[in-house]
């Protein structure tokens, strides 16, 4: 009895102050969280380790052959003048920018874009409103609108060369004997028209992408507004015009710039329509022509890094505003 009082009246042993501010296995909270950062650091690595090798195979691939044009566009190359070879500092860059025939390379492809891109996407904006509303067989008429973006286009260009613009047995001069009778002109399209003809052979096959990507920002819009707005009284054309468009900017924008950034680049309808003749030569075909006909190695390296940076430039904006689009698509 006298035990158990002298027991209960003891006060309580303080704990030492080391396990005061520790867990049961003995660590203090900063030590935890140390462990627990290692911890994050080595999951982390865990998942990225299995893409390493693809990463190092995409760095050796792409990489590493920029490099050595970067590296080749400072020499004077030509595979003519073997013995000229040497550093050139940036003669090939000034040659670039003050020759004549790559001033109107570079007028033709901006051309060429513009054209492209302006007329790819009011006609994937006007077939994208028509493919929003609701009719029967709507799925099969997608499927049908996006072939033509599916078809490789070295083919593209030979089917529009070759089936449509051939004097003697191509579709349109055949139209136009149908339309017209036997005393119809037989126009040489390309040789007649050679930049319009490639243009609507790009158009043809990119209308299909800007279709697709003004067709989901029509799908996305609020249609509880679009109908509140119909209840109210506003015309098909109000509602486009205050609603609609300013909804699709960013999608406008979006596929705008990615479309830039394919049609710049664009080399397989002038090589396959024109061979760059007929003025129709933009810079990726002044860069092949440089580097396989004149075979100046320096000058075709520093065309093609001129070529890049401005791709850059142009995928930068379209990173950005697709990012921008993502974000508002997130807080909605």
């Amino acid at each position: 009895m006298s035990s158990d009082v002298r027991t209960s009246g003891m006060p309580d042993s303080p704990l030492p102050s080391s396990a005061a501010g520790s867990d049961t296995s003995g660590r203090t909270p900063q030590e935890n969280a140390e462990r627990a950062t290692r911890l994050a650091k080595a999951g982390d690595w865990s998942r990225r380790a299995p893409l390493l090798p693809a990463l190092i195979f995409v760095v050796i691939l792409t990489q590493l052959p920029f490099v050595a044009t970067i590296v080749v566009s400072f020499m004077n190359w030509n595979a003519y003048y073997p013995d000229e070879r040497g550093f050139a500092g940036f003669d090939n860059f000034a040659r670039v920018f003050t020759d004549s025939n790559t001033r109107n390379a570079v007028m033709v492809t901006i051309v060429l874009t513009v054209s492209v891109v302006g007329i790819s996407l009011v006609l994937g904006m006007l077939i994208a409103l028509l493919l929003d509303r609701r009719f029967m067989g709507r799925g099969i008429v997608r499927t049908l609108m996006i072939t033509p973006f599916l078809v490789v286009p070295v083919a593209a260009a030979l089917l529009w060369k070759h089936a449509l613009y051939n004097p003697e047995y191509g579709l349109l001069n055949g139209l136009l004997t149908t339309v017209l009778g036997d005393d119809a002109p037989q126009p040489d399209w390309i040789s007649n028209n050679p930049l319009i003809a490639i243009i609507a052979a790009l158009v043809w096959q990119w209308t299909p992408f800007m279709m697709l990507i003004l067709l989901a920002g029509l799908q996305s819009r609020p249609l509880d507004v679009v109908e509140a707005a119909r209840i109210d009284g506003a015309s098909s054309w109000q509602i486009f015009r205050t609603m609609t468009l300013p909804h699709m900017r960013q999608y406008i924008e979006l596929s705008g710039l990615l479309g830039a950034i394919y049609v710049v680049q664009n080399f397989d309808h002038v090589f396959t329509i024109t061979s760059g003749g007929l003025g129709t030569a933009n810079l990726p075909y002044f860069i092949y022509q440089t580097f396989y006909t004149a075979q100046d190695y320096g000058r075709a390296s520093a065309a093609g890094v001129v070529v890049v940076v401005g791709t850059i430039i142009i995928a930068t904006l379209a990173l950005r505003t697709a990012f921008s689009l993502f974000q508002e698509d997130n807080k909605s």
